[in-house]
């Protein structure tokens, strides 16, 4: 009987600080603060020339004429399926108004393989979208079979259909040979002939994302000609846009829970991101994530920070996977010299940080590598872009030496190497390490 009681009290604690939580976020609608969330136009900022575009390009829909195919292209967070998305949904709900069976079909080809997958997830969103069911096998049939069901939805379900494939560029498919078509060129083929061919009964529209402004060079002949989009350029957010763009999604809190400066803020670490909107949101969301989780009911400038560093240590350690220890030791030591300085040091001269990283595989009994091999290290570091390098002369008569500086914070870089390695002893002797990487650099700059 107390058993049951106290399961019953734990059910009792376990939805009230459920509902407390709930009560308390610092959140009203966070779904506004979902980068794939499908805005309102009022939200879209700086996005006034693609936009009309995009509505030129898809008002022949509810002329019942067929629309263009189209290519969006520009860096990643720049708005292409945000703008794109919007539209559509306007479009659907005109159309329906108008008795025309439009639909939309999406995929993301970021996570798909092969031609062959792209053509089943094709026919599992047609199906979806035009709620039926798909009727064919992901597996054990041929392409071809796919490709004739897919048709078949979109003749019996729509009289005109926009598809969309986000990320396109990276639908490469299994190239055995370089001069193999790669799978994105076969599918914008076939799907741009459709209507041509009588494949199918009704519009068929394309309309291809990338990142790759250089994409349609990569194109096979037939496919170049036969896609023959219109191009949408999507170029960089600047920082008062993305200013505005948080701005205009502030709702997502509750009010008077944001403290000053916190979407400046939040929009100045993401213009030096390349201007992504994306990193921005995600950015804005997770302030007040950090907020909650520190019940605190005031978003504040420290909670931005804390969001970056960890989109910082996150991505780094996303980058690392590939680096061997000895590279990433090579790394460790070049980023603890601005952090242990006491000098406001931006630059790392190679010089002294080779001197650390000699202490450091000392102190860990690790191989110590010459100075060739970590200044190899350092190259590979540059084109996982950690660190950018430049060449400095020490003075008449006293050769050239490289300076690293990292792209993110060195603390973040070397707070995550140091968990990633393992690198026990390092904190039983932040002290003495701390003192040698001053010595070095003293020594260095004296001796300059």
């Amino acid at each position: 009987m107390t058993d049951g009681n106290d399961q019953q009290s734990l059910s009792q604690s376990i939805k009230g600080r459920l509902q407390e939580g709930v009560q308390n976020s610092v959140f009203r609608e966070k779904a506004l603060l979902d980068p794939d969330t499908v805005i309102d136009e009022d939200r879209i900022v700086g996005r006034d020339q693609q936009l009309d575009d995009i509505i030129t390009y898809l008002r022949p829909i509810l002329q019942s004429n067929r629309p263009p195919n189209m290519l969006l292209y520009g860096p990643s967070g720049t708005g292409k399926s945000l703008i794109i998305n919007a539209v559509c949904e306007q479009v659907s709900d005109l159309a329906t108004a108008q008795d025309i069976r439009f639909g939309v079909v999406q995929i993301n080809c970021q996570t798909i393989k092969s031609h062959d997958r792209a053509v089943y997830r094709l026919v599992e969103n047609a199906a979806a979208e035009a709620g039926v069911a798909a009727e064919i096998p992901e597996s054990g049939i041929s392409t071809d079979q796919k490709l004739r069901r897919f048709y078949e939805l979109l003749s019996e379900y729509f009289d005109s259909v926009i598809i969309i494939l986000d990320e396109v560029d990276l639908l490469v498919g299994r190239q055995r040979d370089p001069n193999d078509e790669p799978a994105y060129s076969k599918l914008l083929y076939q799907l741009s002939r459709a209507s041509q061919l009588g494949r199918i009964e009704g519009d068929i529209s394309v309309a291809a994302l990338t990142n790759d402004p250089r994409f349609m060079e990569n194109l096979d002949g037939r496919a170049e000609s036969s896609f023959n989009p219109q191009d949408v350029v999507f170029p960089d957010y600047d920082a008062n846009q993305l200013q505005a763009i948080l701005d205009r999604r502030r709702d997502a809190y509750r009010d008077d829970v944001l403290a000053d400066g916190i979407i400046p803020l939040s929009s100045a670490f993401a213009a030096q991101d390349h201007g992504d909107a994306r990193k921005a949101i995600d950015l804005f969301r997770k302030a007040g994530e950090l907020a909650d989780r520190q019940g605190e009911g005031t978003v504040r400038e420290e909670h931005v920070r804390d969001a970056q560093k960890e989109a910082e240590r996150d991505r780094t350690l996303t980058q690392m996977q590939g680096l061997s220890t000895q590279k990433k030791l090579s790394l460790y030591a070049t980023a603890i010299v601005p952090v242990y300085s006491n000098r406001n040091l931006n630059a790392v001269p190679s010089t002294v940080a080779f001197r650390v990283y000699q202490y450091i595989a000392d102190l860990l009994d690790a191989d110590q590598k010459s100075r060739d091999s970590y200044l190899r290290y350092m190259t590979e570091a540059e084109t996982y872009n950690f660190v950018t390098s430049e060449k400095r002369g020490r003075g008449y008569g006293s050769g050239v030496h490289k300076e690293y500086t990292f792209v993110d914070d060195p603390s973040v870089v070397a707070e995550t190497l140091q968990e990633d390695i393992r690198l026990e002893e390092i904190e039983n002797n932040e002290e003495l390490i701390e003192s040698v990487v001053n010595a070095q650099i003293n020594d260095f700059f004296e001796g300059n």
